[in-house]
């Protein structure tokens, strides 16, 4: 077998832990171990089931900017372990020169491109300027309540500066670096209730049919243009993902039903202006609703300055292309960590394998990785 540079040593010692949203598997230990090496003071939060850490390391003296590596060491389950062509947590590299394992692209194969970038840096910049800082948690593929979001928390309390924020999700599409993600949308979940009255479907003069009540006013929420989006995002979008109702039988008119439904939204709307929206709709069809509400996390934007153009420029002298931001996808812990006024940039692996069975990424792409992480550092921080 080929030997196996840093990055990707300490990436196979990672993946081999089953850290299954939330157990960390001891993934933490390893690097913070590490950290302690060279000179990071440690903080471990452990809150509720969820294991999270946050470290530092000053340079110069307390003054300075702060740039954080952010990351989780949880992954998603497996699925059938019998579907996978290698065993999920026995990490290889194959004959494609990929880099097979659950976690190599979402996102243990980043936290090892991190550590050993980071390893590098202070080992040449002993004296650098502003801090170094991480803050890793095992609860980002999970409810992600007593993650990031936790720590974010009590960060904020005690007013702990956080100027740059690099998070080691897989934003890359075609090839590594392609795309970082430099914001991302908000997402708002519902949980809508529509009453009636159940009864006979043979006489539904004596019930109201929650169905048919609903149904117009959900085809006029879906049919609505929220808003047109903007430069930096694409426009607000309104999805039902679940709708229920009924009883199982063929001859009972239901009594209620229940509707799940998601706004991902941009910077040209907020909460409050879908809320109203919303239920104005329901209003006006005259709908007996109640609805429970759930934020997940509020749109957020990282224009360029400095950050962005760090890991532009580093990313065009590790591999010669030039990067394209963008604010497509799903949600990240980026989403707590802007709150706290920290720019926020999204650098990783391929994205094209994430969730699936047979996860997997190109292994040289780590190395990669790790350069252009490295040279981030230097370019802010040296």
């Amino acid at each position: 077998m080929t030997t196996l540079t840093p990055t990707l040593e300490l990436a196979f010692d990672l993946i081999r832990r089953a850290s299954v949203t939330p157990d960390d598997e001891g993934c933490q230990d390893v690097m913070m171990q590490r950290l302690k090496a060279c000179g990071f003071e440690l903080e471990p939060m452990r809150i509720e089931e969820v294991d999270n850490f946050w470290a530092k390391r000053s340079g110069q003296g307390q003054d300075g900017p702060v740039l954080c590596f952010a990351g989780h060491t949880d992954v998603v389950p497996t699925g059938p372990l019998n579907a996978w062509q290698y065993p999920p947590f026995e990490p290889l590299i194959d004959e494609h020169g990929m880099l097979c394992g659950r976690g190599a692209a979402d996102m243990k194969g980043s936290l090892a491109s991190m550590i050993i970038a980071v390893e590098r840096f202070v080992a040449d910049y002993p004296a650098h300027k502003g801090a170094i800082s991480f803050l890793i948690t095992s609860d980002e593929e999970g409810p992600a309540l007593h993650g990031t979001r936790a720590v974010v928390d009590r960060l904020a309390a005690r007013k702990e500066r956080l100027d740059w924020c690099i998070v080691g999700e897989p934003s890359s599409t075609s090839q590594l670096g392609d795309i970082v993600k430099n914001g991302r949308r908000g997402s708002l979940n519902g949980k809508l209730t529509v009453r009636g009255t159940q009864g006979h479907v043979a006489y539904p003069h004596l019930a109201k049919n929650p169905i048919h009540l609903a149904a117009g006013a959900l085809a006029e929420l879906a049919a609505i243009e929220w808003d047109q989006g903007n430069e930096f995002f694409p426009p607000t979008s309104f999805q039902i993902s679940n709708l229920n109702s009924g009883t199982g039988a063929t001859n009972v008119i239901p009594g209620e039903l229940s509707c799940l439904f998601n706004f991902r939204f941009c910077t040209e709307s907020t909460v409050e202006s879908l809320q109203q929206r919303l239920t104005a709709v329901l209003d006006k069809h005259n709908l007996d609703w109640h609805i429970d509400w759930q934020l997940s996390g509020l749109p957020f934007l990282t224009e360029p300055g400095e950050l962005l153009a760090a890991v532009s420029d580093s990313i065009k002298a590790v591999t010669g292309r030039d990067t394209t931001p963008s604010t497509t996808g799903g949600t990240s812990d980026g989403r707590f960590i802007a709150t706290l006024g920290t720019q926020v940039v999204e650098i990783g692996p391929l994205n094209a394998t994430i969730h699936q069975l047979n996860e997997r990424i190109k292994a040289s792409d780590l190395d990669l990785l790790t350069e252009i992480y490295y040279q981030t550092l230097v370019r802010l921080l040296a």
